[in-house]
């Protein structure tokens, strides 16, 4: 009988940067950091507020999140989306890579026969490592040329044995808007929960902000954060909503484990979801540093970077498809760091991620810097 292969972490991608870091850090002033998506901009006061007066910090809050957490959730999804979903089918998660992490193994317990987990071929890592961690096989969806999911390439064996689609849309990295529609159709066709990772969406700018909940909650889950939306990473506060069996599901599983956004957390998540005005603010500040950046970088570059069509990162193939390169050279040149695609799945290898979060000052002395 073989001795079963301990599990060894893979180094987190992020720190494979820090040879780039050292680089930019040479320059005056440090490195500018654009590889890692943390916002830079502040909360709205009435949040910080919210957080610092609710007076729930010495007791135990609820697992699925206090009924004023899940209604301002809910208020803010048909008031932004046009989806209305009822309390009993939204729960609150600490912001949502914990739960993009540890739901394939809570499924498996769900569906014990099942063991795959489908992802986009080009995607945000946790979604393969959530696979990994539950002792499930990760396989990746081809996407096409416009880094949409191919639902057509799909191993019809691999569908039999599939415990959960993922889906993002506005991508991260590549800032695509996928068919949800035909997402939520092929997992309802196949008897495949669809969770749809849309932490994006207010930061879409080709096209209405869509939810896979549009056409219905059966077999699907929308997952959302204030990470991005109202700049409050550090709060980890999100919420999944839609098919009543899996959100219930969940929560009762998550309620065992503890998995539990703190009260101040939750009282300034209120005043977040129910404030649109900052939102509005911000996404014309994101744009504008989309905009700006893709120049500096064209025209350091010499090549033609085209903005997405959501998301705040910018995703360019390199020259001679040389991304580890273009990232030596960047930090080298110019002190800032981004990612190199390869960190989003082999299919990414030629490109370049960047994350336009630092502030407008930043951007200006990179483009000082590079002399564009």
């Amino acid at each position: 009988m073989s001795t079963p292969t301990p599990f060894v972490p893979p180094p987190y991608p992020y720190d494979r940067l820090d040879e780039a870091k050292k680089l930019a850090n040479r320059f005056e002033g440090g490195a500018i950091e654009l590889s890692i998506g943390t916002p830079c901009d502040s909360p709205p006061p009435a949040v910080i507020s919210a957080m610092s007066t609710s007076n729930t910090e010495r007791g135990y809050p609820m697992s699925l999140g206090q009924e004023s957490y899940r209604t301002a959730a809910a208020q803010w999804m048909k008031r932004r989306l046009a989806v209305d979903v009822p309390t009993s089918a939204i729960a609150a998660c600490i912001g949502t890579k914990e739960f993009v992490a540890t739901t394939p193994q809570y499924l498996k317990l769900r569906s014990p026969a099942k063991d795959t987990v489908l992802y986009p071929a080009v995607s945000y890592p946790t979604y393969e490592m959530g696979a990994t961690l539950a002792g499930c096989r990760a396989v990746a969806v081809p996407v096409d040329e416009q880094w949409r999911l191919r639902l057509d390439a799909i191993d019809v064996g691999d569908a039999e044995r599939a415990l959960m689609l993922w889906t993002n849309s506005p991508s991260n990295p590549t800032g695509a808007l996928d068919d949800l529609g035909a997402a939520a159709a092929w997992g309802r066709t196949h008897s495949v929960p669809v969770f749809s990772d849309e932490c994006y969406v207010e930061f879409t700018w080709n096209g209405p902000r869509e939810s896979i909940l549009s056409e219905g909650s059966s077999g699907v889950v929308a997952v959302h954060s204030l990470s991005k939306r109202s700049n409050l990473a550090g709060g980890r506060a999100g919420f999944y909503a839609g098919d009543s069996e899996l959100v219930a599901y969940l929560g009762e599983v998550r309620k065992h484990v503890g998995m539990m956004v703190p009260g101040p957390i939750q009282a300034a998540a209120v005043a977040a979801w129910n404030d649109d005005e900052h939102v509005e603010l911000q996404r014309a500040v994101y744009l504008g540093r989309l905009g700006r950046t893709a120049a500096i970088l064209s025209a350091w570059s010499n090549i033609d970077i085209e903005l997405p069509d959501g998301g705040f990162y910018l995703w360019f193939r390199a020259p001679d498809g040389d991304a580890w390169g273009y990232v030596e050279q960047l930090a080298r040149q110019g002190g800032a760091v981004v990612s190199p695609g390869e960190f989003y799945g082999p299919a990414g290898r030629e490109y370049v991620r960047v994350a336009v979060v630092q502030p407008d000052a930043q951007l200006e002395l990179l483009a000082q810097r590079l002399g564009v």
